[in-house]
């Protein structure tokens, strides 16, 4: 049975993980979720790699909502750098899923944001290993997770 792994963080205004779980529960069957929750986005890399290495994660998705400021933007950048290595070293997908707070000025905007987000997400996420082609059906088609998809530049 596949494992997937949903990490994510106690500094996320909006408790994406949750919304994740439901999302790959109604996706399909034949899969263990296994959560792990950190404090930090800079936490992320190492707890998403622990879940490979010890929980013999197949997928992990990992969560978190970097804050306004310019250190948070560079934060993520470097929880990014750190989530693309360990998926590097241990040959499994990380699904990267960070709302940024700066998306949306309100905090009604930024909760549906980052709930539709974490749920396009773990779609994908499911995806990846039991339905690679719906994925390649969808190349090119201008898909964005939690805001209006943009759509192709020129229909075919």
């Amino acid at each position: 049975m596949k494992r997937i792994a949903v990490v994510d963080t106690t500094f996320a205004r909006v408790d994406m993980a949750d919304d994740a779980v439901r999302a790959l529960r109604s996706a399909g069957t034949g899969f263990r979720i296994q959560r792990r929750t950190v404090p930090g986005i800079k936490d992320l890399p190492v707890a998403c790699r622990q879940a490979i290495t010890e929980d013999g994660a197949d997928l992990v998705m990992a969560l978190g909502m970097p804050g306004r400021a310019d250190y948070d933007r560079t934060c993520a950048h470097e929880a990014s750098l750190g989530l693309q290595l360990a998926a590097v070293l241990e040959g499994r997908p990380i699904v990267e899923c960070f709302v940024f707070e700066s998306e949306a000025d309100d905090p009604r905007a930024l909760e549906t944001l980052a709930r539709r987000r974490a749920e396009e997400h773990a779609l994908n996420a499911y995806a990846l290993l039991f339905r690679p082609d719906d994925l390649r059906r969808r190349a090119g088609t201008g898909q964005r997770q939690g805001w209006a998809d943009a759509g192709r530049l020129r229909p075919r």
